[in-house]
């Protein structure tokens, strides 16, 4: 079974529409989300809508979960105050999306799982019980293993971190996906996994990043510009107010 996997999709429906072009070329026998859907995007509403609509099952996300409990960031800021300016940001795109999502879209993210296997394949946002935390790209084998083996899967795959890889440890491969939006590895283009029975590979896809960059500055979104110049750079850029801590 070929099985792709998508993950942290941020709202960006024009990167999205993109990889649902290349995934009809590739034809995976199906297609797995790894949450992160709808915050930080100009079109929240239509990236769920569209997910639902292709019937991709998946999890929630970190990002996912602060849209129905925003008491999480209030939490963030006390135990990480240096990124006050950060959670503050992020509480005012929460509290917009919601807006734009409504009370329906809202429960079907709810209801998410947090896990979800389909054949040797075993797939979370960040890692097992925990939606915010997670290995970075260059995390060595021993903390991939200690982090990812109580899944006893084959493979695991997981995304929240945006910077996609392939790391094979004895029998088991740890992959990240990357992100389809707001990638942090320095290439702009989306990036999904592709699992061909026990052989994963990244895939990146093309898309009008400019296209979607004026979407997020007509969308009223708060710190569009901020998104924008990520969007772009394919890196975490700090806020001016973090920049002037």
């Amino acid at each position: 079974m070929r099985i792709a996997v998508v993950s942290d999709i941020h709202g960006n429906l024009t990167a999205l529409e993109a990889v649902v072009a290349d995934l009809r070329r590739c034809a995976p026998d199906l297609v797995l989300q790894g949450g992160d859907l709808p915050l930080s995007g100009a079109h929240p509403g239509e990236v769920v809508d569209r997910v639902r609509e292709l019937g991709w099952p998946g999890v929630c996300g970190n990002t996912d979960e602060v849209l129905w409990a925003p008491e999480l960031l209030s939490d963030l800021a006390r135990r990480q105050p240096q990124l006050h300016a950060m959670w503050q940001v992020i509480e005012q795109i929460t509290a917009r999306t919601c807006e734009w999502l409504g009370e329906e879209r809202l429960g079907w993210l709810r209801g998410l799982p947090r896990e979800h296997r389909l054949g040797p394949v075993a797939l979370v946002h960040a890692s097992p019980g925990d939606l915010w935390r997670s290995p970075l790209a260059d995390a060595s084998d021993a903390d991939l293993k200690a982090t990812y083996q109580a899944l006893a899967a084959p493979i695991v795959v997981y995304g929240h971190i945006h910077r996609p890889f392939v790391r094979k440890l004895g029998a088991r491969v740890v992959a990240n996906t990357g992100s389809v939006s707001l990638s942090y590895d320095g290439d702009p283009r989306a990036s999904y996994l592709l699992v061909d029975g026990l052989d994963v590979t990244i895939r990146r896809v093309e898309y009008d990043v400019e296209r979607e960059a004026a979407a997020l500055r007509r969308s009223g979104l708060p710190r569009s510009d901020w998104l924008c110049a990520t969007l772009r750079a394919a890196r975490y850029l700090p806020l001016p107010e973090e920049s002037r801590g």
